[in-house]
């Protein structure tokens, strides 16, 4: 991969063109409980989000390599019952596209419209996560907000930073590092595979993380910490991009509008001859 320029370290591989929590609705019955272990708390987060059966997300990405700096907003939200997720993404000046980036994202897939120059307006380019490096994990400007909790599954370590009030609900704030790879084993499916693809990319094994978590164990806010390099096979300091992805979740339970491309909206990519 060559240097990153401008503001696309987080669109490097949506320039070229070229996961997933499970679980639904919370039958009737007892309400979930956060654990009071830590390293419990924080791995069981996926599953007890999934269980409200929807969130609304909010993300940043903020991409930093040398001199360049790129933030990414999105906005959307995920339907665990569906496993389906749809996020709308703003792209900074200098990237690869203008305008908004739009994702569906689905267990082991992804689907992008407005991608690319070559991509006609309203079709769709639909993506297996094993196609890209990073496993979508940051190529497309956003962290899906069922992949970034799943990765919460791997967590090492956990500690508890304090407790804060936001919008009126009391949260718990832990942080520690969490393991991709390790994420990818316990998540199993078609959900695992970005998880592992970006636990083979990221050039930094332990992901830093911090999450906020409220009195049913439910995710409400997540920021990861991601490196790899910008120069294929580098390991100097000076060829590291650095990722930090925010998701932030709200009005659980609330319908959200995600469905999957139709067949005749999708664009197949002709492949390019090669040299003679």
């Amino acid at each position: 991969m060559k240097k990153l320029n401008l503001a696309a370290a987080a669109a490097l591989l949506v320039s070229a063109l070229a996961g997933c929590s499970t679980g639904g609705q919370a039958g009737g019955g007892s309400v979930d409980q956060l654990s009071a272990d830590p390293l419990t708390a924080v791995r069981s987060s996926a599953d007890l989000t999934g269980r409200s059966g929807s969130a609304h997300a909010a993300t940043e990405l903020v991409t930093e390599a040398a001199d360049k700096k790129a933030v990414f907003h999105g906005t959307g939200g995920y339907d665990y019952v569906k496993r389906l997720g749809r996020l709308e993404i703003d792209v900074p000046p200098g990237a690869a596209t203008t305008g908004k980036i739009t994702e569906v994202v689905l267990p082991g897939t992804v689907y992008l419209q407005n991608s690319g120059a070559k991509i006609p307006e309203g079709k769709w380019v639909k993506l297996d996560v094993r196609q890209l490096p990073d496993g979508n994990l940051v190529s497309s400007g956003a962290t899906d907000p069922a992949s970034a909790a799943g990765a919460l599954r791997g967590a090492q370590t956990a500690e508890v930073v304090g407790t804060e009030t936001v919008d009126g609900v009391e949260l718990k704030h832990y942080k520690g590092v969490l393991d991709l790879a390790k994420a990818a084993d316990a998540t199993g499916g078609r959900g695992a595979d970005g998880l592992r693809m970006a636990g083979q990319t990221f050039t930094v094994k332990e992901v830093p993380y911090e999450v906020w978590l409220d009195g049913q164990g439910r995710l409400h806010k997540l920021v990861e910490n991601f490196t790899f390099a910008g120069v294929a096979g580098s390991t100097a300091p000076k060829d590291q991009v650095k990722v930090t992805s925010t998701v932030a979740l709200s009005q659980f339970g609330a319908p959200v509008e995600a469905a999957e491309p139709a067949a005749a909206d999708i664009f197949s990519m002709k492949a390019t001859p090669s040299p003679k």
